[in-house]
């Protein structure tokens, strides 16, 4: 019985184009080594289109394709924009959930884990979306309030406070997740 930390979307042309990403840099950040040295698998999820456009499939991604070439796979846009160490995973994605045409399950049940804690942008979009996918599959799951964020705040609470507490997921702050991990080590203070 293991942990894994989901991080969503944290990548460099998001957080220069979309201005209310960039509040969850801060909480995650000091989350990461924390979640490490707990003993957590670190996934990095990106999101990344074929410059061609031969991976789109409706409007929602052709517009986000058209965006520029920060969503292009191979420009540093796609790039994670935190700290990458070789022991964490980094997914490449071409939907909005994480395990949508991915590896992410595989890794995840490879290594044992049934529990999964969600951070990244935005709520409504790659968090929502994982999020039932993870339920489905299902995975242990808590989000973390301050590590996700949407351009819409008021969406970013119903979301956190109403539906996903509805759909089972514990709600809490990147700096109270990492004592409640189940079965990890203390992680240093």
């Amino acid at each position: 019985m293991s942990s894994a930390l989901i991080v969503g979307d944290l990548q460099a042309g998001i957080l220069d184009n979309y201005p209310f990403t960039r509040a969850v840099v801060p909480p995650v950040a000091e989350l990461l080594p924390r979640a490490r040295a707990a003993g957590v698998l670190v996934v990095f999820v990106r999101t990344a289109f074929r410059a061609n456009g031969a991976d789109l499939a409706g409007e929602v991604f052709a517009a986000f394709h058209r965006a520029g070439d920060f969503f292009h796979e191979g420009s540093p846009g796609t790039e994670v924009a935190l700290e990458v160490t070789a022991d964490d995973v980094v997914v490449l994605k071409r939907r909005t959930s994480a395990f949508a045409g991915t590896d992410l399950d595989l890794v995840l049940r490879a290594r044992g884990v049934d529990s999964l804690a969600l951070c990244g942008v935005a709520t409504s979009a790659m968090v929502a979306a994982t999020l039932y996918d993870a339920s489905d599959r299902g995975y242990g799951l808590t989000v973390l309030r301050d590590g996700c964020a949407d351009q819409d705040p008021a969406v970013h609470e119903f979301l956190v406070d109403t539906v996903f507490r509805g759909r089972g997921a514990e709600i809490l702050t990147c700096a109270e997740w990492p004592a409640r991990i189940r079965g990890a080590r203390a992680a240093p203070r």
